[in-house]
C-alpha cells in the first residue's frame, strides 16, 4: 500500500509562486493510473485541482487553474508535483495528493481516489 507524503505548502503574496511535492513509499506512483492533486478550502468540498493518467501521460487541470498550474512526475525520485504560479487568495487551501488504480470515471471524483496523503497548507494573501 502507497504512503504519500506531501511538502511544499507556505504562505504567500498573490502572485507568487509555489511547487508542491508528494513523495510515494512502499509503491511506485507509476503503479497507479491517476494521480491527482485536491484541495479543500474551509467549509468548502474537496476540489480536483490536477491529474495526471500515467498510462497515456495525459494532464488534465480544473478551469479555475489552467493556464497557472502544471502536474508532473519524477519516476526516479517516485514524486508528483504541483507547479503553482500566479497565484490567487482564491487558492487558499489545503491540498492533497491522492492515488487511484481505477481508469473509468471522472478524474475530478474524490471517492475514486483510495490513497491520500495528509495535505499541506497552502495560503495567499492579497
Amino acid at each position: 500500500q502507497v504512503r504519500l507524503v506531501e511538502s511544499g505548502g507556505d504562505s504567500v503574496q498573490a502572485g507568487g509562486s509555489l511547487r508542491l511535492s508528494c513523495v510515494a513509499s512502499a509503491s511506485t506512483i507509476n503503479t497507479y493510473n491517476f494521480l491527482a492533486w485536491f484541495r479543500q478550502a474551509p467549509g468548502k468540498e474537496r476540489q480536483g485541482v490536477a491529474a495526471i493518467y500515467t498510462g497515456a501521460g495525459a494532464t488534465y487541470y480544473a478551469d479555475s487553474v489552467n493556464g497557472r498550474f502544471t502536474i508532473s512526475r519524477d519516476n526516479a525520485k517516485n514524486t508528483l508535483f504541483l507547479q503553482m504560479n500566479s497565484l490567487k487568495p482564491e487558492d487558499t487551501a489545503i491540498y492533497y495528493c491522492a492515488a487511484r488504480d481505477a481508469i473509468a470515471g471522472s478524474w475530478r471524483e474524490s471517492a475514486s481516489y483510495t490513497y491520500w496523503g495528509q495535505g499541506t497548507q497552502v495560503t495567499v494573501s492579497s
